[in-house]
Parts: C-alpha cells; sequence; structure tokens
C-alpha cells in the first residue's frame, strides 16, 4: 500500500462512487489506501474501533469489483468504507457502547440504519469511538481510550459522536454516522471542522430493538466533510419503517432531493449566548458573527433576538426527561452492585437522578417541551432559520472528563458546559452544525442552524450554499495529513 494510493480519499463520498461506478479506481484499491491511513494516523487518535482483518476486507472489495464487472452495481455506496457508531448495532461486531460491561457483546441484528448503509454497498470496515453509553461531549472510555481531535490530538474531538468526525477529517472514511442527544453530531463537528446534521425528530428511523416510544430526545444522522455528501448518506439513512412507530411516513426523498443552494432572502434569528445566560469561551461569539456575515453576504438577513422562553425552564425540562430515559434504559445495570462499579460516575449521576423522578415529574416536564415547541413555530412565523454556536468552549485536553468551569463560571454538572445544544433537541426540529472557523491558535469551531419541524430539505439547501461559498473542510487540513499535503495540492482524477 503506497502513499500514492492514499491520493484517493483526497475525493468526497460522491466523487468516489462515481470513480468506482466508472470502473476508474476499483474499490479494492480504495479499501487499501483506507487501511494503509488508519494503519498509519488511527494509532494518534483511535478514531477507528473494532477493525476487521485487512485480509477480508479486501477479499469482501474484490467481490464487490466482480460484481461492477458483471454489470451489478449494489447502490451509490457500493465498495465505500463505512464504520458506524459504536452506539449502533452491527451484525458480526461488537457494541461496546463504550462500556467494559459490553466489551463482548454481539448483536443479533443491524440497527434500521446500518441495514440500510449495508444494503446500499458499504463496506462495513470496524466502528467509530464514542463516548461510554453516549454520555457526555467528550469521547473516552475504558474499552477503547480517548478520541484525540483530528487537528490536535491531544484535544478532545468532541462526542459522543467524536470518533466519526475525527476519522471523516482525517480521511479515514468518506462519510460517517454518528447519533445526537445532546449535541453529538454537532458538537464533534464543529471540533473537528466538519458538518453534522441531526434530521427531523423520525426522520432516521431507531430500532428495531430497545423502546420506541419514550426515546424521542436523541437521533441517528449523518456527517460529512461537505453538505451534498451529507444529503446523501441521509437519503440512505432515512425513509419510514414499520418497526419505528414514530419514523416519518414521508420517503427518503422528500428531505434530500433536490438539493440546492438556497439562502438568498432568508431570514436568520441569531441567538447568541441567549442574552448572557451561557457561560461562553471568548472567541466563539465572534467566529459565528463573522459567519453570520458570510451569510448575509449571500443574501440572508441576519436579526439578533431574545429567546423568548425562559432557559432556566429549558434546562429543568432537559435534566428530568434525560435522566428519566437514562435511568429506564440503565437502571438494571446499577441495581447490580457488581455492574454499578463499572459504570462511570456520570452514568451514576443521570440514573440516580432518574430514579428519583415522579411520574407526574416526567409529565410536567413533557408539558413544558411542549410549551418550548409552541413557541418555536412562533420563531419560524418570521424566521426561517435560528442560529446558535455550536458548543460553549473551544476543543479541551483530551485527558480532562469535562470543563469544570467556563469564562470564570463553575459548570454544575457533567453536562452544563454544552447547554447550547439544547433548544434544538427539545424542539425536535432539524440542525445542523457547520464550521465556522478557527481560534487565533488553531481550534475549530462551528455553528448551529435549527431549521423548521421537518423542513430538513430547505434546511440543507441554506447550509448547502454557505459550504460552497466557505468549504472550510476543503481549505483547513489537519497537521496529521501533512505528509501527503503535496498530493492534496495536485489535481485530482478526472471524472
Amino acid at each position: 500500500m503506497s502513499s500514492f494510493s492514499e491520493d484517493l480519499l483526497n475525493h468526497d463520498a460522491r466523487a468516489l462512487s462515481l470513480l468506482i461506478h466508472q470502473r476508474k479506481i476499483s474499490c479494492r484499491e480504495v479499501m487499501a489506501a483506507t487501511l494503509a491511513r488508519i494503519g498509519r494516523i488511527n494509532p494518534e487518535v483511535t478514531a477507528i474501533v473494532s477493525l476487521r482483518d485487512a485480509e477480508s476486507l479486501l477479499g469482501e472489495a474484490d467481490a464487490r469489483d466482480r460484481m461492477l464487472a458483471e454489470g451489478r452495481s449494489m447502490g451509490w455506496m457500493h465498495g465505500l468504507p463505512q464504520a458506524p457508531k459504536d452506539l449502533a448495532d452491527a451484525f458480526g461486531f461488537v457494541t461496546t457502547s463504550g462500556s467494559p460491561l459490553f466489551a463482548s457483546h454481539r448483536p443479533s441484528e443491524d440497527s434500521l440504519f446500518v441495514r440500510r448503509l449495508r444494503e446500499a454497498g458499504a463496506i462495513l470496515i470496524g466502528k467509530t469511538n464514542t463516548s461510554e453509553f453516549g454520555l457526555g461531549s467528550q469521547t473516552y472510555n475504558r474499552v477503547f481510550g480517548a478520541t484525540g481531535n483530528a487537528y490536535y490530538p491531544a484535544l478532545t474531538a468532541g462526542g459522543s459522536s467524536g470518533g466519526a468526525a475525527a476519522a471523516l477529517a482525517l480521511r479515514l472514511l468518506p462519510v460517517a454516522d454518528g447519533s445526537d442527544m445532546m449535541g453529538s453530531l454537532r458538537n464533534p463537528a464543529a471540533y473537528n471542522n466538519v458538518f453534522g446534521f441531526r434530521p427531523s425528530m423520525g426522520r432516521v428511523p431507531h430500532g428495531p430493538s430497545g423502546d420506541l416510544f419514550f426515546q424521542q430526545l436523541g437521533y441517528d444522522g449523518p456527517m460529512a466533510r461537505n453538505v451534498a455528501d451529507l444529503a446523501l448518506l441521509l437519503s440512505t439513512m432515512a425513509g419510514p419503517d414499520p418497526r419505528a412507530p414514530l419514523s416519518l411516513r414521508e420517503p427518503a426523498a422528500a428531505c434530500t432531493d433536490p438539493l440546492v443552494p438556497a439562502i438568498s432572502g432568508k431570514r436568520i434569528a441569531w441567538l447568541g449566548d441567549l442574552g448572557g445566560h451561557l457561560a461562553m469561551e471568548p472567541g466563539i461569539l465572534d467566529l459565528c458573527e463573522r459567519a453570520l456575515r458570510e451569510l448575509e453576504g449571500l443574501g440572508a438577513i441576519v436579526e439578533p433576538i431574545a429567546l423568548g422562553f425562559s432557559p432556566d425552564a429549558l434546562w429543568s425540562t432537559w435534566q428530568t426527561l434525560r435522566s428519566f430515559l437514562v435511568a429506564g434504559k440503565l437502571g438494571p445495570l446499577y441495581a447490580d452492585p457488581q455492574m454499578r462499579a463499572q459504570l462511570k460516575p456520570e452514568a451514576i449521576f443521570e440514573i440516580e437522578c432518574g430514579l428519583a423522578l415522579s411520574g407526574a415529574d416526567v409529565f410536567v416536564a413533557s408539558q413544558l417541551r411542549s410549551d418550548w415547541y409552541r413557541h418555536v413555530l412562533t420563531l419560524h412565523e418570521r424566521f426561517d432559520v435560528l442560529a446558535l454556536p455550536s458548543a460553549q468552549v473551544f476543543p479541551f485536553a483530551r485527558t480532562m472528563p469535562w470543563p469544570r468551569e467556563i469564562a470564570g463560571r463553575a459548570m454544575d454538572t457533567y453536562h452544563r458546559w454544552m447547554e447550547v445544544v439544547v433548544p434544538a433537541t427539545l424542539a425536535g426540529v432539524p440542525a445542523i452544525g457547520v464550521p465556522v472557523g478557527f481560534a487565533a491558535d488553531g481550534r475549530p469551531m462551528g455553528m448551529q442552524m435549527l431549521g423548521r419541524p421537518a423542513g430538513d430539505l430547505e434546511l440543507l439547501g441554506i447550509a448547502h450554499a454557505y459550504d460552497l461559498a466557505t468549504r472550510w473542510p476543503d481549505r483547513h487540513l489537519p497537521r496529521l495529513l501533512s505528509d501527503v499535503q503535496a498530493a492534496d495540492r495536485q489535481p485530482l482524477m478526472e471524472l
């Protein structure tokens, strides 16, 4: 596997798919390049985990090539390497969920969206690292360790889809999936200079295992280095399934086709730090406001506004509903003293908070969430997009579990430092994390844009226009790719 073979990975997912289907490159060449780069770079960041052996993967790539030679294609992902997040079940792989309690757990079936990736032709090479049970926006666990930032491996990649985001930025994967309950697609996208999309509630079906009715906070979604690839992956992940009773009945194409850049005349409400309610590390608001000026230059109309709803009520609602769900899922582990001893403190905190709740507490929180949703509808009568930073701090030390303070303000829980992502989660609206650039010391940052309920296609069109105008992931490559910088500057293969 020569370093030259890694040039293939400079292409985005759509270009790779086209080149494969035109038989200008082979699935084996793409797999060989991917394995070469993983072998060279992944030890620095621990983004890909549970990697399959090279012989099996190259054999599977050869089988995909033989299919093409016979005029058969499985779909646009035919032969593309893919690694589901280690919270998603994939038959034939361990799904550890970042916990030593599940270090040997092998599910009997795929998650719904993982099955769709396979059916579209993806070759599953392994998993991407996550935080324990997806708790916390810092990807570390006692099974595989911590994931390093693509730009500064000594810093966090964010989480809980940190492995996916770092793998994307380092061109270990052409696209990636993740999940988002408390910013887990948006925060790592910001920290690794890529795009993360949290779809509308029900857009990507949840299941088939686990709770299918109460779990209405965390969604699976796509990550990519450009919005066009993001929409393409979403088109595969999305769409109804009878095994997911809350899935939207619209076909996948309703949220992805046609994807056209459309931003002129769009009205954007800038919520900033919620009138000083949120602690912010200096420099974050400045980068986001610069991005908003770029949007204005593309024809958008930006207006700073007040939230018009109690942030404290949102936080209280969030804590109740999140702890209720976590305690419901992890409570049986907590009940066993030997298993409880292997849970991280943050998981125990969530479970104990959840076990202390009454049914009436949960209902009141659901009512408050409903009030918030109704308020969001009134905001969207005036605005197409609501904008907020994707995080309240820049990437911090990989060895730090979570920030204890921001700008001199103490954080009272392990997740208070990510409070900025709660409004989108509670509303269930589509939200995309877009790159906005880098701090003076080179640490990346991003901004959330929240669309109308079920307005995934409109939001993607706005983000697509911004992406075409800024091209942050292509303009600023991670330092770990420096030894292939010369190749990156050469013209890519003709399509």
